[in-house]
């Protein structure tokens, strides 16, 4: 099983919050690179910082969840959470789900 790290999703969302996003963006390219190594298809968070295509990489970055940590197919609601600034929600979510498969 890869590496994947526990984190105390209450703090993700505080640290996301109190750093005006730049934890966010720290915690999105982790857990990408996790979810990655457990089999995931998500481009580099690169792609995360330019308009119209961060869509894309949010969607991506979904449908890896959904796959890869979830295991389901549907990244739909996440996906909806992620757009509709419900994100602190999704990181919610996920970090959750993640601390499920950590060591």
């Amino acid at each position: 099983m890869a590496d994947i790290k526990r984190r105390e999703p209450i703090i993700v969302i505080l640290l996301s919050f109190i750093t005006l996003g730049l934890y966010y963006l720290y915690w999105a390219w982790q857990t990408k690179n996790e979810m990655n190594r457990l089999g995931a298809k998500i481009p580099t968070t690169i792609l995360f910082l330019i308009p119209i295509v961060n869509w894309y990489w949010m969607w991506k970055y979904c449908e890896g969840y959904a796959k890869y940590v979830k295991k389901d197919e549907n990244a739909g609601l996440m996906t909806f959470l992620a757009f509709f600034v419900l994100f602190p929600i999704a990181q919610y979510i996920v970090q959750t789900d993640l601390n499920k498969l950590a060591k």
